[in-house]
């Protein structure tokens, strides 16, 4: 059984971006890897689990308030997908992270859209989008080096002037990192 029969997801832009990021990661991190994923369980983590990763999550804590949660986890590799946004200093949390790898996705600053805000729940909300450099930037004074990377358009299917816009603009931004 592939990835698409072993994981039905029914929303499409999800589902695109979630099977792009496996890909990415399938790259270079073999089946079977120990990899804590920042924040808790949620439809990715389960693919990749299912996929053969053994994956660990944090509990739910606010990580700009204790970024020494993640100390714990020596895993041999760290996700940390669509979630550094959402952190006011996602410094933090980088400098504590045991694992020599990092895999991090994060939604880039587009032009023609503001941040994402939702004003009925605090934490679905992004205090930073960023642009590529500017993450690059963030994860070398974190002591990381980013070792590949690829950008993603995030096509809704919608008609429209914005639609198209995000069907040729990057939307997201998904980077490899080792540990400097």
């Amino acid at each position: 059984m592939d990835s698409t029969e072993a994981y039905n997801l029914s929303n499409k832009v999800l589902s695109r971006r979630y099977f792009k990021t496996l890909a990415f990661v399938k790259q270079t991190l073999p089946i079977g890897s120990t990899v804590l994923d920042l924040g808790i369980a949620n439809p990715l983590s389960r693919l990749f689990e299912k996929e053969g990763y053994i994956v660990s999550n944090t509990g739910g804590e606010d990580l700009d308030e204790k970024p020494e949660a993640v100390n714990p986890f020596n895993t041999d590799a760290v996700f940390a997908f669509e979630i550094l946004e959402h952190l006011i200093n996602p410094m933090g949390v980088l400098k504590n992270l045991q694992a020599k790898r990092l895999y991090a996705s994060i939604p880039l600053s587009l032009w023609f859209a503001k941040a994402y805000r939702n004003k009925s729940d605090r934490w679905d909300q992004h205090f930073h989008e960023f642009e590529d450099w500017q993450f690059d930037w963030l994860l070398e004074k974190s002591g990381w080096k980013v070792v590949r990377s690829e950008k993603w358009t995030s096509p809704t299917g919608v008609f429209g002037i914005r639609p198209l816009l995000r069907h040729i603009t990057p939307r997201y931004y998904v980077v490899e990192a080792v540990k400097l």
